[in-house]
């Protein structure tokens, strides 16, 4: 017997019950997304290795041990699964001059892959939505990003997540924070896990993500980023900090928040969650100065944000289960050669009308038709035998009232049903 192949580890299947709920979001989210003005772009799955090397850092976890990269056998070109999109978004603005016109306001939706542990909530292959903005330098674009996200919670009634803030000030500031944090670390180097002393050599700052309980009261006692920043670095983390309260917006400063990736600078900030376990970050970013200039393009200013969709809708199922109607309007039916024939004129002529059209497929006698009819959950049933045919009528037959069949002329068939599905 043939061995039956299986999808691969962390890479999942989305079966058409869950897709169903992942379509719905998705729509919530892009006229979220339009209403702040911001448009969609599409990027390749796969992009040169020394795109991430370049943008993400060479010493970072996902560069290092997490990403999918393979030679080109045709070219001998390296390439990769990109890990995240940021930096896939900035190389399509360089190369098409996005920012030719002004200033833009960027969103994606689609897969991403890292080779981790699966686990819930985190995936080899998972989806993000995010944004990225191209062009703006000031706090304001920095409050925006948090604003939006603040109203989607509301919009999906999800009351269980709170934001977290940070500054990791500039190049020449966290340059002095580094030199200050090797030296504390290299003093208690006995007290560190593996992962922290090579963290010591190549991102030190990386350090003080680490959730080992072992070293926390290490860490918290570790000097801290805010204490080496400037006034400018300073004023514009108070300029973004004054919006939000303006704006009632609740957060915690919370000053070992570095995240993962070596591009940020300045605003750094997580929405996190009690409800999901160990994966409790659902949305995470900042602002990437100097990203552009990185990846060979102009100096431009930069700030986004990535929002995992896995976290994002188990969270969802955990206080308000969206719910989408796959429940089609009509459910066609019909009996013989010439009956189907007519019955896909009768069904594309709902159809123009923007009618939800189910047509009965295969063999099947009208009473069996009908009990499909009935499970479909359509609310009328449209009958086509051979009387239907010589009159170039259909039979419509209501399923969720008490109201009689009638027999509809095929030019006023799409009319009269969708009066029968509004008044339902």
């Amino acid at each position: 017997m043939t061995e039956m192949l299986r999808a691969v580890r962390g890479m999942n299947d989305i079966l058409p019950s869950e897709s169903e709920r992942w379509e719905c979001l998705e729509d919530i989210l892009r006229s979220w997304l339009r209403s702040y003005g911001y448009r969609g772009t599409r990027t390749p799955i796969v992009e040169q290795t020394g795109l991430f090397q370049r943008a993400i850092g060479n010493a970072t976890d996902i560069v290092e041990k997490e990403m999918y990269s393979f030679e080109d056998a045709l070219n001998g070109e390296h390439l990769s699964l990109r890990p995240e999109a940021t930096a896939a978004t900035v190389r399509m603005a360089i190369e098409h001059n996005l920012l030719y016109p002004g200033a833009q306001r960027l969103y994606y939706i689609g897969p991403m892959f890292r080779h981790e542990r699966p686990q819930k909530g985190r995936y080899r292959q998972f989806h993000q939505v995010g944004v990225e903005t191209f062009g703006f330098s000031g706090p304001d674009i920095d409050a925006e990003l948090l604003l939006m996200c603040r109203r989607l919670w509301n919009d999906l009634e999800l009351d269980n997540i709170r934001l977290e803030l940070n500054s990791l000030g500039s190049l020449p500031e966290r340059h002095m924070h580094r030199q200050a944090l090797t030296e504390y670390f290299e003093k208690y180097k006995s007290a560190l896990d593996q992962d922290s002393v090579r963290r010591l050599r190549t991102n030190p700052l990386r350090i003080l993500d680490s959730k080992n309980p072992e070293m926390q009261t290490l860490i918290c006692e570790a000097p801290r980023l805010i204490d080496f920043l400037g006034q400018e670095s300073l004023q514009h983390f108070d300029n973004v900090q004054s919006i939000l309260t303006a704006s009632g917006v609740s957060y915690q400063v919370n000053p070992r928040l570095v995240r993962g990736l070596d591009y940020y600078n300045l605003t750094v900030f997580e929405w996190v969650t009690d409800k999901l376990g160990a994966q409790g970050t659902v949305c995470g970013g900042g602002r990437y100065d100097g990203l552009f200039e990185q990846l060979g393009g102009k100096p431009t200013p930069a700030c986004g944000w990535a929002m995992g969709m896995e976290r994002l809708l188990a969270l969802i199922a955990e206080t308000r289960p969206i719910a989408p109607s796959n429940r089609p309007d009509v459910y066609l039916m019909s009996q013989g050669d010439e009956a189907r024939r007519f019955a896909f004129v009768v069904g594309e002529k709902l159809r123009d009308g923007g009618v939800k059209v189910v047509q009965h497929c295969g063999e099947g006698n009208f009473k069996s038709q009908m009990r499909k009819a009935d499970s479909s959950g359509a609310v009328v049933a449209v009958i086509i035998g051979s009387e239907e045919v010589l009159t170039r009528q259909a039979t419509i037959k209501p399923l969720r009232t008490p109201a009689e069949q009638l027999r509809v002329p095929l030019d006023a068939v799409a009319q009269f049903v969708t009066k029968q599905i509004n008044g339902f």
